[in-house]
C-alpha cells in the first residue's frame, strides 16, 4: 500500500469507494413526531459510551428524517438481519417517508418510534446532542430502551454491495443489482 501524497486533494468519488472498503452493519434509524413517521437507512452508526450507554448516527443535512427527529427529540434504531435486504433498500430511497412505511410490518417504541418487525436487535435513544459537519448532522443519543429480535445473520454491507452470512464464520458478497 503507497501512501497518498499529503499534498493531493482527497475527491469525494475516492473518499466513498475507499471507505467502502470499512465493512459495516445496516440498521434503519426512525422517529415519530405527531402523526408523522420518518426513516432511512444508515451503516454510520457507533456506539459512543457504555455509562450511559449511547450510540451517535450520523445523517445528511437534507434528509427527511432529521426534522423529525429534532422535533421529538428520539429516534429508534432496528438492526437489519440478512433476509431484510428489501426493507434496507425501501428505506435508502428518496421518497416519502408515507410510501416507506406503507406495507411494512412494524411497531411502537416506548418514545413512538417505528421498529421494524424482525430485525436483530432495537434501540430507542433520547437526543443529547446534534452537531453539525460539513454536509452531515452528528446526533448523539442516550439509549432509553433496547431489546434483542430473533438470532441470526447480520446484514452487511462491503465495497458497495450486501455481505449476507453463510455461516457463523463466513460471508458471501452479493452485488446489488439497479
Amino acid at each position: 500500500m503507497s501512501p497518498a501524497s499529503p499534498a493531493a486533494p482527497v475527491s469525494p468519488a475516492a473518499f466513498r469507494a475507499l471507505i467502502g472498503r470499512w465493512a459495516t452493519g445496516v440498521s434503519v434509524v426512525t422517529s415519530h413526531d405527531g402523526a408523522v413517521d420518518a426513516g432511512l437507512t444508515v451503516n454510520a452508526l457507533l456506539s459512543v459510551a457504555l455509562e450511559p450507554p449511547s450510540l451517535l448516527v450520523s445523517l445528511q443535512r437534507e434528509v427527511d428524517t432529521l426534522p423529525v427527529l429534532r422535533r421529538s427529540g428520539t429516534f429508534g434504531v432496528s438492526v437489519l438481519a440478512a433476509g431484510q435486504r428489501p426493507l434496507s433498500d425501501r428505506f435508502a430511497r428518496p421518497v416519502p417517508s408515507e410510501e416507506k412505511f406503507r406495507g411494512v410490518p412494524f411497531h411502537r417504541g416506548s418514545t413512538g418510534a417505528a421498529l421494524l418487525d424482525g430485525a436483530l436487535a432495537e434501540l430507542e435513544c433520547r437526543v443529547v446532542s446534534t452537531t453539525s459537519v460539513f454536509d452531515h448532522v452528528l446526533v448523539v443519543g442516550e439509549v432509553v430502551r433496547m431489546a434483542e429480535g430473533p438470532d441470526g445473520a447480520p446484514l452487511v454491507f462491503f465495497h458497495g454491495s450486501y455481505a449476507e452470512a453463510e455461516a457463523p464464520d463466513r460471508l458471501r458478497l452479493t452485488r446489488r443489482t439497479g
